[in-house]
C-alpha cells in the first residue's frame, strides 16, 4: 500500500449515515491529518453547502474547512457557466444548489429557465416536478447534480437525487447531463486547484458505480469500503476493480 498525499473522501455511507458518524473514518482522518497528508470531501449531495457540511463533519469530531469540500452543487453551477455562461436557471434542490448557482452568476426563476437543474430536495411536490417536466419538453437542458438514486442513512436506503431526475427523464424522454460521481468533474477541479498530480491522490467510497468508477475513470487510484451501498461480494461482477478493498477503513495499516 502506498503513501498518497491527497485523500479524496466521499460521505454518504463512507464517513458517516445520515448523522452517525462511521468511526473508523474518522479515526483514519484524524490520523491522516496528524501525518501531513491532505483530506478532501467529495460528495454527490447537493443539498448543503461547503460551510455547513464543514460544520456536520465538526459536529462528528472531523476538522474540515470550506474550501476541502467539493460538492455536486459547486461542479454543477460551474459547468453551467463554463459551458454556457449565466442562465436563468429552474431549480430543483435545496440550500446547497442554491448558493452555488447564484454565486456563480446564474439566476434563479421559478418557470421558463433556459435550464432545469435536479438536485435533492426533500421539501419537493407536484407541482415544481411538474414544471420542470415542462420546461424540459419545452426545450430546456436538462441538469442533474448526480445520479444517485438511493443513498444511506441510519434509517437505511432512501431516494436520491437520481430518483428525481429518473422521474423527469420517464416523462419528458429526455436524459439529463449528470454533473456528479462518476463522472469526473469534482476531481478533476480539486487536482486543479491544489496542484496535485493524479499519482498523488486516491479517492476512497463506498459505492462502487459512482465513487470507484469516478476514480478510474480520472484514472487515480481506489480505494473501496464495505459500510455503504456496493457490498465487497458485489465487486467481483465488474471488470474493473478498485486499487484497494477493505470490509472497514480500520484495515487500512496506520
Amino acid at each position: 500500500m502506498k503513501d498518497y498525499k491527497a485523500w479524496c473522501f466521499d460521505l454518504d455511507g463512507t464517513v458517516y449515515r445520515g448523522e452517525s458518524p462511521i468511526a473508523e473514518a474518522v479515526e483514519l482522518i484524524g490520523w491522516l491529518r496528524k501525518e501531513g497528508n491532505r483530506v478532501f470531501f467529495v460528495t454527490n449531495n447537493s443539498a448543503l453547502t461547503p460551510s455547513r457540511q464543514a460544520d456536520k463533519l465538526e459536529r462528528m469530531g472531523i476538522v474540515a474547512s470550506p474550501e476541502e469540500i467539493m460538492t455536486s452543487s459547486l461542479a454543477t453551477a460551474g459547468f453551467l457557466l463554463e459551458q454556457h455562461g449565466r442562465m436563468d436557471v429552474e431549480m430543483i434542490g435545496e440550500e446547497g444548489l442554491r448558493e452555488a448557482l447564484e454565486g456563480a452568476g446564474h439566476r434563479i426563476v421559478t418557470e421558463g429557465g433556459e435550464a432545469v437543474v435536479v438536485g435533492i430536495d426533500r421539501q419537493i411536490g407536484y407541482e415544481r416536478l411538474a414544471s420542470a417536466c415542462l420546461s424540459v419538453s419545452a426545450g430546456a437542458r436538462f441538469i442533474a447534480t448526480n445520479g444517485d438514486r438511493a443513498f444511506p442513512t441510519e434509517r437505511g436506503f432512501v431516494p436520491g437525487n437520481g430518483a428525481f431526475a429518473g422521474l423527469i427523464e420517464s416523462t419528458t424522454g429526455v436524459r439529463p447531463t449528470v454533473i456528479g460521481k462518476p463522472e469526473v468533474h469534482m476531481l478533476a477541479e480539486i487536482s486543479s486547484r491544489h496542484d496535485l498530480r493524479k499519482e498523488e491522490m486516491i479517492l476512497v467510497g463506498d459505492n462502487y458505480e459512482t465513487d470507484i468508477r469516478a476514480g478510474l475513470r480520472f484514472g487515480i487510484d481506489t480505494l473501496h469500503v464495505d459500510t455503504g451501498v456496493t457490498r465487497t461480494a458485489d465487486l467481483a461482477g465488474f471488470n474493473e476493480q478498485p486499487t484497494y478493498q477493505l470490509s472497514t477503513l480500520a484495515d487500512w495499516p496506520f
